[in-house]
């Protein structure tokens, strides 16, 4: 009798670790990304400066655009978040405020402003909570992670929380005052990012009107 219980106990646990590996380490093909008409997450998160950033205080005042970027050493992602920061101002007349979020350490977010010159806020993703709870989270394959870490200097066990060298689907989500999702650009190829049309059509066409139209309506 002993020796069975050890061994239902033996595969119970070898189970449970499958089933926590498999978790840890799922593609970028199993990552789905919330769908639109979903209560966003509230999260709070600090940026470089530890300020600490609230999501449901801030939607007191204003819609969201929640974007993920894999790091500073992503070209996609500095070019992408550049082109965010060179049209900032037509966003943030519609009304709206711009979050970037990544799981590298506080140091390496201000890399991030520097090389792109973003005056929006850049938060610290620590233990890729935020990208769980969006289900944007992924283990890049191993060609892939030399390639981050080595040609492109990523370093993702020294600068992420921990070695697990995970990283977010580079995903864009408008959350409207209600907290609810109304817009995501979602697409495993990282190259494929939400534009600034696309974002400032999906504000438009959800009840923010442009600031000189007076106050936001619609949330």
């Amino acid at each position: 009798m002993s020796i069975l219980k050890v061994t239902i106990t033996t595969i119970i646990l070898i189970m449970n670790i499958t089933t926590m590996n498999s978790q840890t380490d799922r593609s970028v093909n199993d990552a789905q990304g919330l769908n639109i008409g979903v209560d966003a997450p509230f999260f709070r998160a600090l940026d470089a400066d530890s300020n600490e950033f609230s999501l449901s205080e801030t939607l007191q005042e204003q819609p969201v655009v929640l974007i993920f970027y894999r790091g500073f050493w992503c070209p996609v992602c500095n070019k992408h978040l550049g082109s965010m920061q060179d049209s900032l101002k037509l966003i943030e007349d519609m009304g709206a405020k711009v979050i970037a979020i990544s799981p590298e350490n506080p140091e390496y977010l201000d890399k991030m402003a520097q090389k792109t010159g973003a005056e929006f806020t850049l938060l610290y993703d620590e233990d890729y909570k935020i990208a769980d709870a969006y289900d944007v989270t992924f283990k890049p394959t191993s060609m892939q992670l030399f390639t981050y870490n080595t040609l492109l200097g990523g370093k993702l066990k020294k600068t992420h929380s921990d070695e697990s060298q995970k990283l977010p689907i580079p995903a864009t989500f408008i959350i409207n005052q209600k907290g609810i999702i109304v817009w995501r650009q979602f697409n495993p190829d990282y190259k494929k990012r939400a534009s600034v049309d696309d974002i400032l059509k999906a504000l438009s066409r959800n009840g923010v009107p442009h600031k000189d139209k007076n106050i936001l309506s619609g949330y």
